[in-house]
């Protein structure tokens, strides 16, 4: 363990005494949101990136030292553990280093080398490789005349003459190289730095498969494996899986020598390693010849696909690896988007043929009232769902209309507003506004199991409206509801380790919900799941106190929930919230045990707490020393100050909505050259991708989101921003729109825009001029390898 912790602080530029007290808590069931706000005076600060981290390592680290015990125990019982080879293990700092000192005491199935050990020939290979002046078939001869049994027991074993046993020469030697933990280790990392991925298309395909033209543009593909950007990498997976491509990988050979006669052919780079690793050279011995073949043996058959698969197997878990922390970033970005707060919101969910499904939800998002309107095809009943609407808002006192973005949502979009034009006309007062929502995953609530439970009495096509009304109103609140992975801000999603992509969006999401806290008294079960502490057995037992004693008054009368004991108090009570209640420091972040450390600044100041909260010029006085004690230090009294001055702070941004332009309702209304507002539904390492409202997002590759070069998107937009851009191409036939925020920048010349680009011109900033007109040909490969992850 002190091993595990040195390391752990080395990563994290940390103290060791600080890793080991996070380690304590995490050990004794204290969450990173616990630790990270309540904590801090143990771990000296440790916030909750830190933190996550540590627990990812810790968790490794725990793996690799159970694994290494594991094969440690494994060789001592085969009698072949020695000091070396026990300090090599006990050296190895991967899971793939400790591995390759396995593998040759790993239990398999039995190999041609292990048939030709048992045979007795393993002396041969070593004399012949020894001494290579020795003529192999001579030595051989002379080998098997002096076995017990001779020719006949080697028969017997299946080698019937002399070339056969060579043949069991070579799979020793071949095999006893390839597990070289040190060669295979080094021939690893040179692949990994100087190989390339060569794609090709798979031949007879059929061309009007469905998947085709996504991945055209990797049909005549090669780039360097160490620099494959991870949305690349994950197309060309999902390309192979699909059979459509064919990877492999190479290495660039200098052009061979001209050859005199009789000479050995010249190894290739890979062979020329091997050799120089066993310090042999071949000198024209007469052995030489053998252990040529046998070095090309050994790499061909023995090594070249087993790496292959491990450099693959590490393009790949790095590329899931960022594709999951990308996803991971633009969940975050959208869990704490601006919430429009406690408004009465009319909710549409747009349809054509089976109508605009509507909702009415009160402040607390409360469903008030439901129907359908038909303003489009077929019934076109435009003057009826207005007459529908407007009595709707007028009954209700409606503030906002929430659109979704689906089907027929700019159709939706223009009903909504010729609503809002006839109310101003009524009601010159009014000042409602219409938003378009994303209703990702709102058809995934729609038919769960719990909206079910919490809207029993209305249709499953109702309950889309209700969660788009909803999520205008706290974006946290109901997008907690669903799977994250079905709220639609990952790419290639379904290609990467389901298990560490579930583990990382629960972690954003527990992270999300605790930084904001949540209202005890109007939380629903999965958002109060998500709280520290809370599992969802406690989270519905909290409602079913809720439903059968009213709203709780106090904290403390948590504990009168079953199932609800102190350390579950402790983990969770900071961040749940009581408006209205006995006590107001239970509507702010400030955690009851520390609620004796507020009587104490109470009682200098000679004022009740409630006086307290709220007042920066009273509370920015107080020195944090003066009422620190042996239990919460300064660290931990700086934050109450910090919460008492701004109680029940929302960390979220004010509420702002984009307006699209009016006309611009389709994909065929966009012109290059127009500037348009959207909102970023999308954020990948190439570039950003915007709503405007013509059911296609566009968009913004990253080198036309700044003058200035920018190498990873997210440096400049997230999720849920609004943000002006100009269009720059659109491309009727394969849907696609090429954005700039750049707004100075030129318009590509006709005609430009379909090349591919080089395999790093991704990362090629464009400035002006020519820069800005390559920029949509960089655009369009990137719309290409994204069409397969975008989902």
């Amino acid at each position: 363990m002190d091993k595990i912790l040195l390391q752990i602080a080395a990563e994290l530029k940390v103290r060791p005494a600080q890793v080991q007290s996070a380690v304590d808590l995490l050990d004794g069931g204290a969450t990173v949101p616990f630790i990270a706000r309540y904590r801090k005076e143990a771990t000296d600060g440790l916030d909750d990136i830190q933190l996550r981290e540590l627990e990812t390592r810790l968790a490794y680290l725990r793996e690799l030292e159970a694994r290494r015990a594991a094969v440690l125990e494994s060789i001592a019982a085969q009698g072949k553990l020695d000091p070396a080879l026990a300090a090599a293990i006990g050296a190895a700092a991967t899971k793939q280093e400790l591995e390759d000192l396995y593998l040759p005491y790993k239990p398999r199935r039995r190999t041609k080398a292990m048939i030709a050990r048992e045979a007795g020939l393993a002396p041969l290979a070593e004399a012949l490789f020894a001494d290579p002046a020795q003529v192999p078939l001579e030595a051989a001869a002379a080998f098997v005349a002096a076995l017990p049994g001779g020719a006949e027991a080697l028969a017997t074993a299946g080698f019937a003459d002399l070339p056969a046993v060579l043949d069991g020469v070579r799979d020793i030697l071949s095999e006893q190289w390839a597990e070289d933990a040190v060669l295979v280790g080094r021939l690893r990392e040179w692949l990994w730095e100087e190989g390339r991925l060569q794609v090709r298309r798979v031949e007879g395909k059929d061309p009007e498969h469905p998947d085709h033209a996504k991945f055209r543009d990797y049909f005549e593909h090669d780039e360097p494996i160490r620099s494959m950007p991870s949305h690349r990498a994950l197309a060309v997976f999902r390309g192979r899986s699909l059979e459509l491509l064919d990877a492999k990988l190479v290495v660039d050979e200098p052009p061979a020598p001209p050859r005199t006669a009789g000479a050995p052919a010249p190894l290739s780079l890979a062979e020329g390693r091997i050799a120089a690793h066993l310090g042999w050279r071949h000198a024209g011995r007469p052995g030489d010849d053998l252990l040529r073949r046998t070095v090309a043996w050994c790499w061909k058959v023995k090594l070249s696909l087993s790496l292959e698969r491990d450099l693959f197997a590490r393009l790949r878990e790095g590329a899931e690896a960022v594709a999951i922390k990308v996803f991971a970033a633009n969940l975050r970005d959208l869990l704490l988007a601006a919430p429009a707060g406690p408004k009465v919101v009319l909710g549409l969910d747009p349809g054509i043929r089976t109508g605009c499904k509507v909702a009415v939800v009160d402040a607390t998002g409360k469903v008030l009232d439901t129907a359908t309107v038909y303003p489009h095809e077929p019934r076109r009943d435009w003057e009826g769902s207005l007459h529908v609407l407007a009595r709707l808002c007028a009954t209700h006192g409606v503030d906002l209309v929430a659109i979704g973005n689906g089907t027929a949502s700019r159709e939706t979009d223009r009903l909504a507003a010729d609503l809002l034009k006839r109310l101003a006309a009524l009601q010159p007062d009014a000042a409602i506004q219409k938003v378009v929502v994303s209703e990702a995953g709102a058809s995934v609530y729609s038919a769960s199991e719990f909206a079910s439970k919490e809207l029993p009495a209305l249709d499953v096509s109702l309950r889309g409206a209700v969660s788009i009304a909803r999520r205008l109103q706290d974006p946290l609140a109901e997008l907690v509801k669903i799977d994250p992975k079905s709220i639609g801000v990952g790419q290639y999603q379904h290609d990467v380790d389901q298990g560490a992509l579930a583990r990382t969006l629960d972690s954003v999401v527990e992270d999300c919900v605790n930084s904001v806290g949540v209202d005890l008294n109007t939380a629903s079960a999965p958002l109060l799941a998500r709280v520290s502490g809370l599992s969802a057995a406690v989270a519905a037992g909290i409602v079913r106190w809720r439903d059968a004693h009213g709203a709780f008054r106090s904290r403390r009368q948590l504990l009168e929930v079953g199932g609800l004991g102190p350390k579950t108090f402790e983990q969770s009570a900071g961040f749940l919230r009581i408006r209205g209640g006995d006590d107001p420091l239970d509507a702010s972040a400030v955690h009851p045990e520390t609620y004796p450390v507020v009587e104490r600044i109470a009682a200098a100041l000679q004022r009740p707490a409630a006086e307290i909260m709220g007042r920066a010029d009273v509370i920015r006085a107080l020195r944090p020393e003066a009422y620190a004690d042996e239990r919460f230090g300064a660290i931990t009294v700086r934050d109450i100050l910090a919460e008492l001055e701004k109680p029940g702070r929302d960390p979220r941004p004010d509420f702002k909505v984009a307006r699209f332009n009016d006309g611009v309702e389709d994909l065929k209304d966009l012109k290059p050259g127009m500037t348009l507002e959207g909102t970023v539904s999308n954020v990948a390492q190439f570039g950003a991708f915007v709503d405007l409202g013509v059911h296609q997002d566009g968009l913004i590759h990253v080198s036309q989101l700044s003058n200035k070069f920018v190498q990873d998107a997210r440096e400049v937009v997230k999720t849920g921003d609004i943000v002006k851009v100009k269009v720059l191409e659109v491309d009727l036939a394969r849907k696609r729109i090429a954005l700039t925020m750049r707004l100075d920048a030129s318009l590509p010349a006709r005609g430009e825009g379909g090349g591919r680009p080089a395999p790093r011109g991704e990362r090629v900033p464009a400035r002006s001029g020519a820069g800005a007109a390559a920029a949509p040909s960089a655009m369009a490969a990137a719309f290409a390898r994204l069409q397969g992850g975008k989902r």
